[in-house]
């Protein structure tokens, strides 16, 4: 499986790690390992919005015309005032909803097998696996592996937890994993437009090279300085917030939004494709992305910024991609 995780479709994932002798990883060892750190403390909010921040009502251009062109055409958007989580939701606001709902995420439910659809669905998901074999990089190994029984609470396979990562942002999550917390919290997930529109100003770095975002540092995928500290993903609020008070919307993980994918945003069959529409995993039901992670680096991905967008299939998680809520007055 050489071609990037996020360019296909969650099927072709599966088939492709089956096809290839249903190759099981045991948990990552190194790269976008496990790393343990402190949590950072957070501003109260208001006592009537906990762990929220208003945005308040605004219009401005959406989209951008000179990176990738999925991000532009740039267009004119609105978008009314509303509540979004301080942070990305955390394992411990996770574990919270499963403790009161018996919940079970896609991953440990199983992924049915597109090469047998009459076999059992495999639990697992998708994880990041540096390519390096005895120490030295590897040019052609795959850095994603579907992994068995990797999900929310073993982040890197059999063998790893979330112990003492409780303030870290929760990772293996489907898009309907995402939208059954944000029901279940009376809430929903944000709107492209309305990420995009509270991101903005937000970046990796300032202009004189402070790492103000957890991203890669180095050449990825074979080169990880770790100058800020962390190797994968870090605890919630540990960099600035933004001009409104946000955290991490750049960088650590990439978040589920509501709004289905197309390839552009002037594209002129929306209304044939309602649930997205992908040319690389044209089966799948897609939605957007937004904020890069901690993958993402000037050689690779860049896509850190506020106008940046990825389709990504609703049916796999993987161990970058969580998401927060919005709540709309």
């Amino acid at each position: 499986m050489f071609t990037r995780f996020k360019a296909i479709g969650a099927g072709v994932v599966l088939a492709a790690t089956i096809a290839a002798g249903l190759y099981w990883y045991p948990a990552v060892q190194s790269g976008a390992g496990l790393l343990t750190t402190t949590a950072c403390e957070l501003p109260a909010t208001a006592a009537n919005h906990p762990g929220m921040v208003f945005v308040p009502a605004g219009h401005f251009m959406m989209g951008g015309d000179y990176a990738y062109p999925e991000e532009g055409p740039s267009i004119a958007a609105d978008v009314g005032g509303f509540w979004m989580d301080q942070t990305e939701v955390t394992n411990a606001q996770f574990a919270e909803f499963v403790a009161a709902t018996g919940y079970k995420t896609l991953a440990e439910r199983g992924i049915s097998n597109p090469l047998d659809p009459a076999a059992a669905a495999i639990p697992g998901s998708a994880v990041f696996v540096p390519p390096y074999r005895d120490g030295q990089p590897d040019p052609f190994r795959s850095w994603w592996q579907f992994q068995q029984d990797a999900s929310w609470q073993q982040p890197g396979g059999p063998g790893s937890n979330i112990v003492g990562r409780e303030q870290h942002p929760v990772v293996h999550i489907a898009y309907e994993d995402a939208v059954a917390y944000a029901a279940w919290k009376g809430h929903s997930l944000p709107t492209e437009e309305q990420f995009e529109y509270a991101a903005r100003g937000t970046s990796r770095e300032t202009a004189d090279g402070q790492q103000i975002a957890n991203t890669w540092q180095g050449v990825f995928p074979f080169e990880h300085t770790s100058t800020d500290g962390y190797t994968g993903t870090s605890p919630v609020g540990c960099y600035p917030a933004n001009a409104l008070g946000l955290y991490d919307l750049i960088g650590n993980v990439w978040e589920w939004t509501s709004s289905p994918y197309y390839i552009s945003h002037d594209f002129a069959a929306k209304a044939d494709f309602p649930e997205g529409f992908d040319p690389n995993q044209p089966t799948d039901a897609v939605a957007v992305i937004k904020g890069g992670s901690y993958l993402c680096a000037p050689n690779y991905c860049m896509r850190y910024r506020p106008e940046a967008r990825q389709g990504q299939s609703k049916g796999l998680g993987t161990d970058h991609i969580g998401f927060r809520t919005v709540l709309n007055p």
